[in-house]
C-alpha cells in the first residue's frame, strides 16, 4: 500500500475536516459540547483510521481500519443532514459537503476492494 498521506482518498478526508472545523464554529455556542465536538470527532476519525490503517501490515488490518474510517465517514454524513434540517447549515454548504462525503466513501470501497 502507498503511503496513505498520498491517496486522494486522504487528500480529501483531510479538506473535509477542514470544512468541518470551520462550519461548525459558526455554530450556536450552546453545541459546542453537542453536534460540534460530534462533527469534529467523526470527521477527524476518518483522517485518523485511514493513517492508522495504512500503517498496519496486514490486509486484514489496513481493511479494518479502512472500515472504521467509513463508519465514522457515515455517522458525519448524518450529522450535516441533521445540522442542515435543524438549520446550522445552509442548503447549499450540507451539499457540498454531503458530496465530498460521497466521494470519499467511494473511494473507501475501492480501496477495500483492493485489500481483498
Amino acid at each position: 500500500m502507498p503511503v496513505i498521506e498520498d491517496l486522494n482518498v486522504f487528500k480529501m478526508a483531510y479538506q473535509l475536516v477542514l470544512k468541518i472545523y470551520k462550519i461548525t464554529a459558526g455554530f450556536p455556542k450552546e453545541e459546542v459540547y453537542g453536534l460540534v465536538s460530534q462533527m469534529r470527532r467523526s470527521a477527524v476519525s476518518v483522517v485518523s483510521n485511514l493513517s492508522e490503517g495504512g500503517a498496519r501490515i496486514t490486509d486484514g488490518e489496513q481493511r479494518q481500519f479502512i472500515g472504521n474510517a467509513r463508519g465514522s465517514l457515515v455517522e458525519l454524513r448524518t450529522q450535516i443532514w441533521l445540522s442542515r434540517d435543524i438549520g446550522f447549515i445552509n442548503q447549499d454548504d450540507a451539499k457540498e459537503i454531503l458530496d465530498n462525503v460521497e466521494e470519499i466513501k467511494m473511494m473507501m470501497i475501492g480501496l477495500l476492494k483492493c485489500k481483498r
